[in-house]
Formats: C-alpha cells, sequence, structure tokens
C-alpha cells in the first residue's frame, strides 16, 4: 500500500522554499509508493495554482500571519492528518506540527539572519524560528537538511540522537536553466537573483559596483527578486541614488523562470554575495546556465558552488569589488568559471532530490 503523507506547505510563501515545491511535488505525485496530500492556505493558490498529477489539495482559510499560522499549524493541521489519514506529515520549513503523525521538517532557513537585524521585532521572529527548529528536531521522526552547513548550524548544541536523524539532501535545478548557443556573447551587465532582505547583502554589492564602475563605466547592475522588505528596499534605492548609480541599477522584482534563465544566459558575471544561505538556489540555476559567478564564501556557498566560483568575504566591500573587477578584466577566466560551472551543475537534480526525500518518508512509516 502506497505511504500515505501530508506536506504542509503553509511556509512556501516566494523564494526557494516555493522553487523546491514546484520541482518537488510532480516527482512525488508520480511515485507509485506514495499517496501525497498538500495542505496550503488560500492566499498560497497563486503560486500553486494547479496541483501536481497525483497530488491532492486542501486548502485552509484563517486569517493569515506568523503567529496565527502557527496556531493553526499546531492545532488544526493534526486534526486534518488524522482526517485524511496521513502516516507521515512533511513539513518543507525549519519546523511543523509536533502533534501530527511521524512529523519530518526539512532545515532550509538559517537562524543566523537574526543577527544581521537591529530590528527589535525582526530579531524576535528570527530567535522565535529558532526556538520552533530546536523543538521540532527533538520531536520529529526525521529530518531533511538542504546542506551540511545546514545540518551542522541548525543543529549545534542537540544530543547526537538527533544530529543522526538528520539527513542532508541537495536541491537539483530545473532542465529549463541551461548554456546559451556555443558563442553566444555576454551582455555588460552583472545580475544578482535573491529577494530584497537584509541578509541578502545588496548594500554592500552596491557601494562594490561603486567602486567597479570606476575602471569599468559601462558595467550595470540587474537585480531579480521581490521586495520582501519594504524598509530595506527603500534603503537600497536610497543607497543608488546616494552613489551616483541611478540608471546603471535595475530593480526587477520577481521575474519568471523562463526570463531568468535567459539573465542567467545573457550576463557577463553573476554575482551573490549573501551573508547567510543553507542552500541558494540561484547557484544552482546560473551554473546551469554556464554564467561566470563571483560568491560570498560564507556558510553554504562553497558546498553549492566547490571550483566554480572565485569568492570572497562578504563583509569586505572592497574584497568583492576587486573579485569582481578581476573577472571582468579577464576573458578567458570567465570562459573557464563558465566551464567549471557547467559541469559542477550536473551534481544537482531534482529527480535525485525527490528520490532520497520519498526514502525519507517512507522510512517514518510505522508497519501496518
Amino acid at each position: 500500500m502506497p505511504v500515505r503523507v501530508l506536506i504542509n506547505a503553509l511556509h512556501a510563501k516566494s523564494g526557494g522554499g516555493v522553487t523546491y515545491l514546484r520541482n518537488l511535488l510532480p516527482r512525488l505525485g508520480a511515485d507509485p509508493d506514495l499517496e501525497v496530500h498538500l495542505c496550503l492556505h488560500e492566499n498560497q493558490l497563486a503560486a500553486f495554482p494547479e496541483p501536481a498529477d497525483g497530488v491532492r489539495m486542501h486548502s485552509v482559510r484563517f486569517r493569515d500571519g506568523f503567529t496565527r499560522r502557527l496556531v493553526w499549524e499546531q492545532t488544526a493541521l493534526p486534526l486534518l492528518a488524522k482526517r485524511i489519514g496521513a502516516e507521515v506529515t512533511y513539513s518543507p520549513a525549519n519546523f511543523g506540527p509536533l502533534l501530527a503523525p511521524a512529523p519530518v521538517v526539512l532545515l532550509r532557513n538559517a537562524v543566523a539572519v537574526g543577527e544581521s537585524e537591529k530590528r527589535y521585532s525582526k530579531r524576535l521572529y528570527w530567535k522565535a524560528l529558532g526556538a520552533m527548529t530546536w523543538v521540532s528536531l527533538l520531536c520529529c521522526r526525521r529530518a531533511i537538511a538542504v546542506s551540511d552547513y545546514a545540518r551542522a548550524a541548525l543543529t549545534r548544541r542537540l544530543p547526537s540522537s538527533v544530529v543522526g536523524r538528520v539527513e542532508v539532501v541537495h536541491h537539483g535545478v530545473d532542465p529549463l536553466f541551461s548554456p546559451p548557443p556555443p558563442g553566444e556573447r555576454r551582455e555588460d551587465f552583472m545580475l544578482a537573483v535573491s529577494d530584497l532582505y537584509i541578509q541578502k547583502n545588496l548594500h554592500r554589492l552596491l557601494d562594490a559596483l561603486a567602486v567597479v564602475r570606476r575602471e569599468f563605466p559601462h558595467i550595470s547592475l540587474r537585480i531579480a527578486g521581490g521586495a520582501l522588505d519594504a524598509d530595506y528596499a527603500r534603503d537600497l534605492h536610497r543607497t543608488v541614488a546616494e552613489r551616483g548609480l541611478d540608471g546603471h541599477v535595475r530593480f526587477l522584482g520577481h521575474v519568471p523562470a523562463h526570463e531568468l534563465a535567459d539573465l542567467y544566459r545573457r550576463c557577463v558575471l553573476f554575482v551573490f554575495p549573501s551573508l547567510v544561505e543553507t542552500f541558494g538556489n540561484p547557484l544552482v540555476e546560473a551554473m546551469a546556465c554556464g554564467a561566470p559567478i563571483v560568491s560570498s564564501d560564507a556558510t553554504a556557498m562553497p558546498e553549492v558552488l566547490g571550483d566554480a566560483a572565485l569568492f570572497f568575504d562578504p563583509r569586505d566591500t572592497p574584497a568583492m569589488a576587486e573579485r569582481i573587477a578581476a573577472v571582468l578584466r579577464d576573458t578567458d577566466l570567465r570562459r573557464r568559471l563558465g566551464i567549471r560551472a557547467e559541469a559542477r551543475a550536473r551534481h544537482f537534480s531534482w529527480d535525485e532530490t525527490a528520490r532520497r526525500t520519498a526514502r525519507v518518508i517512507h522510512s517514518c512509516a510505522r508497519p501496518s
């Protein structure tokens, strides 16, 4: 009999969480050994307009918000799991319903992000996330971490018995992201891909761009990602004006995947300045498109990129500017980085991610 699993998607609002589920759901739904149910809020239907084949959708309604969602998740979601007869409850978030059957969580959010915040409300949010992560790890049947870094960082000071329940399963990359045709010339713009909030470190990238443009005045920057933190987005626009970068920085907002793939193929350089990442989907997308990459050397970035990038300390703006300039100066270096990126991208597969995730789910189902 197939294992009946309820996937708790309530935390998949944007960015990597949505990308993960959009790629995983069709593959889990096609697994004959799984019966997949998906729980999401009605305000997420735009992100998941059509259920994947083999996936039964349960749309729920309540007044959304972090605290209300947490209460609903801990009280009503276990009842939904019981009603449909779920054997396993999988939450692709750091935490999930503690009383649901055989809870499994996905360690994908770095709680160290809170260290970059000075706003009290944001620091309180990240402390609450850290506390719920620990409680969920102590109570869950199994956990999946999106990287070795995520497992080490999020299980620190927890018993070895808990760490032993965590399996590392990297994300994959969609075949949509592929290299440009041979001989196609890249254009004079750098690309950054991330939603706008402080740990993405885009303010330092803007400062570095101002330095780089002294030597390369034709270079511009395009930033693809939604303004999730409106205050930070306003600060970025202010920095653009203060650094004299008007007309040289374009904020693209959310960009559909096929347009994003085109940007990866055309950019002269992909820059990833983030302070904290547990994985970084844009990294594997950029690699699959053969983009030369300059990246932060923090957290999970070296694990994901291997030798496919030049690295810098993300808190050292001059070092960031120097690395960017070094790649812009050297056509052969850009070519070598692009070749390494394509080769490295072959290590990441959504089919493999789904296969290993299904194996963890099966391991948690109790024998009849």
